[in-house]
């Protein structure tokens, strides 16, 4: 069975013409005559085109191999590459200092990362307000302590006297630190970062947890 066989075979299946062949595929008259008679081969572009106006496998078209149908679309691609799972070590409530509470990784429930980040990395569960609508409660955020932090990063930050700690945006502004909630409702808006405040790490990603 030649090309220009299987072309008309697929047009019969489709119910199209030569005049929709034209449309669809962008070419001449003359091109889609040569193709059904046998007289030129399909190629490069036009193949794709022409395999897509027919909805039909290239393979298929090109060589009679396998089915012809194309496959129905999906709107499910795979998921990323998992980098590694990471400990829930403890929760951060988003809007108020709360502590932190260390547990052994090997003990705590742990959670797969699709990006690159370093072995220290623990994942805390946003409670609260105040990081809406970038955060919302529930989000689970992945922590690296060894992951360079700047302007506009996300961080979670510790007094270091009281073993606390908060989630918030960091701010820096002439050699200054502060950190800003997302949420604009907040009533605390800027929170300087003193001597007894240290950022304990950057968040690398967030997920949810449905």
């Amino acid at each position: 069975m030649s090309i220009a066989s299987r072309i008309k075979a697929r047009m019969d299946e489709k119910k199209l013409r030569a005049v929709d062949l034209v449309k669809l595929t962008g070419v001449s008259k003359g091109t889609v005559s040569q193709w059904l008679n046998d007289i030129a081969k399909p190629r490069g572009e036009n193949l794709l085109k022409l395999a897509d106006a027919l909805a039909c496998k290239v393979d298929w078209l090109l060589l009679g191999k396998g089915g012809k149908d194309v496959d129905p679309v999906s709107n499910i691609e795979p998921g990323p590459e998992i980098k590694g799972h990471y400990p829930l070590i403890s929760w951060v409530q988003a809007g108020a200092w709360s502590a932190i509470f260390e547990i052994d990784a090997l003990e705590a429930e742990s959670f797969p990362c699709p990006v690159k980040c370093s072995s220290q990395t623990f994942v805390l569960s946003v409670q609260g307000i105040s990081m809406e609508p970038v955060f919302r409660e529930g989000d689970l955020i992945f922590v690296d302590p060894l992951a360079e932090s700047h302007h506009g990063s996300y961080i979670v930050a510790r007094l270091e006297d009281q073993n606390e700690a908060t989630f918030k945006q960091l701010i820096i502004e002439q050699g200054k630190k502060y950190l800003k909630p997302a949420n604009p409702n907040w009533p605390e808006q800027i929170i300087p970062i003193t001597s007894d405040c240290s950022i304990v790490g950057t968040v690398v990603f967030a997920g949810k947890i449905f």
